[in-house]
């Protein structure tokens, strides 16, 4: 009898961090622990080798006149730092007050065991359903997926014989109600680096004669947003579509408390772009965010100089129909035309990725020519919800990227059915990260439902 919880508990044993070499063990434990569970369920495992980390593919083959469903996850996670602000051992997974806490509960070896446990179960009930299942599980999500779109393309007429694409790697607002995500943004990072003098100098003797890097930088970071928080790059908005007037009705249903969120991320005041609320601004308009500031002098007391360098790390978030890449050169081309002179200025790009939009059949809009099956696995994932949880499926965008399923969509020409199994309260990148027990589980029941309605 497949367990999907101590199943689960054994996967979150594996220290799997993407980004650090010091976790290459746990990388391979957890890739090692996949491939057991898939061939225990009498599925082909292959482990496709890649310059980083394997992705892990397993079939459950059949007559080609079956429907055929791609799954997608990934065994990755975040480092689990700062240790000392986890009340338990990251990697050791602990069930307190309904919930599993270990890194990566909820991002994504919760949400993707949802599935797993569905198929597994599916299999025993049934060892003849006539579906055919590949999961794609990668162990690159955390650091970009540099490795995911060349096997895709690599694959492409083996992959792209699938209907479409089932995944748990998105939120939902709350126990009570999921959200399927039609809509993911797109990103793009760079890194900046200001130099000034050679090396640091004495700000007595130097002051006030040579531009202070620092300065420099922060000067030019606030002009790229005006004070009603718009994007001052030229062009930077190109591209982005007009929200349909059904989403904006959906989003009224997940109701908008600015007080409760505002308390939830703890501060004093929200600065949406004017004529958008929170909710809005973070599902349909792109952003440009400072993601680490530094320069000069950090440790105990004063150290009075002037600095040689000073750096920031910047995203951008995207939507609608922006390119990733142009919209990256706009912004270097933006700060290296502000940088003042007397300052060198480096922008190093660093990864990107697509927006990804999916108008679901039957709504405003939605493509003449969707496909029989995804229609259906709409429905189906509509009906399932309702029936495990006390409140319908919400239809809505959301705020963060999964770059490689844009690249699904542009390489393999499938969409995407995405279900929010994660919570806004468990911790996604944070100490203490936990996944709702009950939510789990309901979540096996509705992609069994899925799966099922999908096979008659």
């Amino acid at each position: 009898m497949f367990d999907p919880i101590e199943k689960l508990k054994e996967h979150l044993r594996c220290a799997s961090v993407s980004t650090d070499s010091h976790f290459k063990e746990g990388m391979a434990a957890s890739q090692k622990f996949l491939t057991g569970l898939f061939s225990e369920m009498g599925l082909s495992v292959e482990v496709v080798d890649t310059d980083l980390h394997p992705i892990v593919l397993a079939k459950r083959e059949g007559d080609p006149q079956w429907p055929h469903i791609l799954v997608y996850g990934h065994y990755d996670v975040q480092p689990a730092d700062p240790v000392d602000l986890w009340k338990s051992e990251p990697f050791e997974p602990v069930e307190r007050d309904g919930r599993i806490y270990a890194r990566g509960a909820a991002d994504n070896k919760g949400p993707q065991m949802a599935h797993i446990a569905a198929v597994a179960e599916l299999l025993e009930e049934n060892p003849d359903l006539p579906l055919r299942i590949t999961f794609m599980i990668e162990g690159e999500e955390e650091i970009g997926s540099p490795s995911l779109s060349p096997f895709l393309e690599s694959r492409k007429e083996e992959l792209s014989e699938a209907d479409l694409v089932l995944l748990s790697d998105t939120l939902s607002p709350s126990v009570d109600q999921l959200v399927v995500t039609v809509g993911l943004r797109g990103i793009v990072v760079m890194d900046v680096e200001f130099t000034g003098p050679n090396s640091d100098l004495h700000s007595g003797l130097h002051g006030g004669a040579v531009y202070n890097p620092v300065q420099a930088l922060c000067e030019v970071c606030a002009s790229l947003h005006d004070s009603d928080n718009r994007v001052t790059v030229p062009g930077f908005y190109d591209g982005v579509t007009e929200v349909e007037e059904w989403e904006r009705e959906e989003l009224v249903k997940l109701g908008s408390d600015e007080d409760a969120y505002k308390q939830f991320v703890g501060v004093g005041a929200l600065h949406s772009m004017s004529g958008y609320t929170a909710q809005e601004s973070v599902r349909y308009l792109p952003t440009l965010e400072f993601n680490g500031i530094g320069g000069g002098y950090q440790g105990e007391g004063s150290k009075t100089i002037v600095p040689s360098k000073a750096m920031t790390k910047i995203s951008c978030r995207l939507v609608g129909n922006q390119d990733p890449i142009k919209v990256g050169e706009l912004v270097k081309q933006a700060i290296l035309e502000r940088t003042p002179e007397g300052i060198v200025a480096k922008v190093k790009m660093g990864h990107q990725g697509a927006p990804y939009l999916v108008v679901p059949p039957g709504k405003p809009n939605s493509p003449e020519n969707s496909p029989a099956l995804l229609s259906k696995a709409f429905e189906a994932t509509s009906r399932a919800i309702s029936e495990e949880f006390p409140k319908p499926a919400l239809f809505l965008r959301e705020g963060g990227s999964i770059p490689i399923i844009a690249d699904i969509k542009k390489t393999l020409g499938l969409d995407s059915v995405m279900i929010g199994l994660f919570l806004p309260e468990d911790n996604l990148h944070a100490p203490n990260e936990s996944m709702n027990i009950d939510v789990l589980k309901k979540g096996i029941r509705v992609s069994k439902s899925i799966l099922k309605s999908l096979a008659e």
